[in-house]
């Protein structure tokens, strides 16, 4: 084309068609000089005010680009087309698509020239974006009509098919273009793109799901070879394409290689942080989700986001700040209380009680959630655990308090684990009963009677060991749970000692020596109350 316009310097419509090349190029200002170039050489080639009309578009001023627009078409002959044609094609392609006003230029221009292919192809694309399916299919089918080969008229019927659900037979199409013309690198992208929808449909199995992406990931791959397409954004759309198909390692690859281009879209940081989880490598997984939340758009962060963020910073042992995040994403998503619950779990299984503990209180602030009754648990049996640990650093070894500070931090703990295990405790669903009930009873009497004062003690902790003795023995599972029993029974019988209640106080260490006959603490009681 360059030389086209070198032999035919008088032609301005040369120009524009140069210009058009440097747009595909994403060399706006190259082309800008073309269409002026083609106004200076012959100003009657009005088509070279669409090219630059279509520069203002990309620049988002409208006012200008229907300026330039209306004198491009001012004074068309009767049987002039090809101007109205690209300003359709312009408002089609531009950043902000008008697809009304393309409609009415395309059909403006389909009234002078009904042989012409590219007319009906365009229209087909202006009804597309208007999700007017019925006329898009007609128009693309009257484009194959007045050209059979045109690969991108299939390709238009093919994705108003895919838009109909029909997956399979989008692909079945699509498949066909692929033997007929596999040089045309831009059905492999709609592949790509089908399968990616497909994987979409209600009711996809995750097998299934990775299964259509991982054949997308193949057709995106083939798009690039054939097409040769090195842009920044086809790179990155096939990094989207690993993600979906669930292809690690290589997303590892391709985002590290997208990551040193300054321009990269700020998602790459999410690929590169996802990736660095998966690998346990927090710091790095936290590195980028910083890079990530600096450069994007607050609208284009997902809860996922936050998520991993949360959860990065919490295996960094930046507790507090890993439950604002995720705190951040649970209101956003609920559905990611799966993955708290998770980490949580292997918190708590690595005795990082506290940071389990943060994270099952998340959790059990929503009722509806499957993990609502496990967290209220294991949040209150946690709870007690460091509870008591600080009770007992706040003490020196007579028993008496030489840190209030931290005994009060412990009475805290206490008080939430009794809370936190009321849950259990007032629960109605039998197999949350089963599973937790007399252990949520035993921690609940042990955080009331380690709150308690037990040289003047109010006996909170009467009650709870009392309904755990009754439990057990309704259950029948005295055996299994004899340890449970001696403890309460004991507790009970001090309680009723401290308080001179000694029928009371003796019939309770008499249980005791039912189930361990040689209970020291028990016999010591006993004598002392004889």
């Amino acid at each position: 084309m360059q030389q086209l316009v070198s032999k035919q310097a008088k032609v301005g419509d040369n120009y524009f068609y140069l210009g058009q090349i440097y747009l595909v190029n994403d060399k706006a200002d190259s082309a800008a000089i073309m269409f002026n170039q083609g106004l200076a050489a012959d100003p009657k080639s009005l088509i070279n005010n669409v090219g630059l009309g279509y520069i203002d578009l990309l620049k988002k001023d409208k006012a200008a680009a229907e300026s330039k627009f209306s004198a491009a078409n001012a004074n068309l002959k009767k049987k002039d087309y090809e101007e109205l044609l690209e300003i359709g094609r312009a408002y089609i392609k531009a950043p902000e698509p008008d697809y009304a006003k393309a409609l009415d230029y395309l059909t403006q221009a389909k009234a002078k020239n009904t042989k012409d292919a590219a007319i009906p192809l365009a229209l087909g694309d202006a009804y597309r974006g208007l999700k007017e399916a019925s006329s898009a299919y007609t128009s693309y089918s009257d484009a194959i009509e007045l050209d059979p080969n045109s690969n991108r008229a299939k390709i238009g019927l093919a994705t108003i098919v895919r838009g109909a659900q029909a997956f399979d037979e989008a692909v079945a199409q699509l498949t066909a273009i692929t033997t007929e013309s596999p040089d045309y690198a831009p059905t492999y992208r709609e592949l790509a793109e089908t399968y990616n929808m497909w994987s979409k449909a209600p009711g996809t199995s995750e097998e299934k799901y990775v299964e259509l992406n991982k054949k997308g990931v193949e057709q995106y791959k083939k798009y690039l070879e054939v097409n040769g397409d090195n842009s920044l954004e086809a790179k990155i759309r096939y990094a989207d394409f690993l993600v979906y198909a669930r292809q690690y390692d290589e997303l590892g690859a391709v985002s590290e290689e997208l990551a040193l281009n300054p321009d990269v879209d700020p998602k790459i940081y999410r690929y590169l942080a996802y990736n660095a989880f998966r690998n346990k490598e927090y710091s790095k997984a936290s590195e980028n989700l910083e890079k990530m939340f600096a450069k994007m758009d607050t609208l284009r962060v997902i809860p996922l986001d936050n998520m991993y963020a949360g959860l990065s910073d919490v295996a960094n042992n930046k507790v507090e700040s890993g439950i604002v995040f995720i705190q951040k994403a649970i209101d956003q998503d609920k559905e990611l209380l799966a993955e708290v619950a998770e980490t949580a779990f292997a918190k708590y299984q690595d005795q990082e009680t506290a940071t389990a503990v943060a994270l099952f209180e998340i959790i059990a602030k929503y009722p509806d959630t499957d993990y609502y009754f496990d967290s209220n648990y294991y949040a209150g049996e946690g709870n007690y655990q460091i509870g008591f640990k600080k009770d007992q650093e706040s003490k020196d070894e007579e028993g008496n308090v030489i840190n209030q500070a931290l005994r009060d931090e412990a009475i805290a703990n206490l008080v939430k684990a009794q809370a936190d295990l009321s849950v259990i405790e007032n629960a109605t669903k039998p197999e949350v009963l089963d599973k937790y009930l007399v252990s949520a009873l035993y921690y609940k009497a042990f955080a009331s009677l380690t709150a308690d004062n037990l040289v003047e003690p109010k006996g909170d902790f009467v009650a709870p060991f009392e309904k755990l003795i009754v439990t057990i023995n309704e259950r029948g599972t005295q055996e299994k749970n004899k340890a449970y029993l001696v403890d309460a029974n004991t507790y009970i019988g001090f309680y009723h000692y401290f308080k001179n209640d000694v029928a009371k106080a003796k019939a309770s260490f008499q249980e005791v020596l039912k189930l361990d006959p040689e209970n020291e603490s028990a016999i010591t009681y006993l004598d002392a109350l004889k």
